[in-house]
């Protein structure tokens, strides 16, 4: 999903890992220069976290977004539900390349965040 670019992250002192954590991610892809800056919203450890971006992002397919995961024990095990809300990019041609691919781009998300809760815990 990088375009054969790299992605570098920065994380203030609070590493993502409390609220109010700031998260920044800038990528060169396919020759564009993509940016985001999200905040952690909401951290209750182990069972929930979720975080959203801050300011206008500058990437490929999907603007602002707000995403998520929560673990909840069951009698049979543990259900993981993992969410993402996305806007349209706001240009013209951002909006197109959002219909055509931003579901895409979300699944794969949540693929990852389920990947990451997996690597985790199990």
């Amino acid at each position: 999903m990088m375009g054969g670019g790299s992605m570098k992250t920065e994380m203030d002192e609070g590493k993502g890992k409390k609220v109010g954590s700031h998260i920044k991610m800038s990528a060169k892809i396919f020759g564009l220069s993509l940016f985001l800056d999200e905040i952690v919203t909401l951290r209750e450890p182990p069972v929930r976290k979720e975080w959203e971006t801050v300011g206008v992002p500058h990437l490929l397919v999907i603007g602002n977004y707000k995403m998520g995961i929560s673990l909840k024990k069951t009698a049979e095990g543990t259900n993981l539900t993992v969410f993402i809300d996305y806007d349209l990019p706001s240009s013209f041609g951002g909006k197109l390349l959002g219909l055509l691919f931003g579901r895409m781009y979300a699944k794969w998300c949540v693929k990852q965040m389920i990947g990451g809760v997996k690597n985790e815990y199990a």
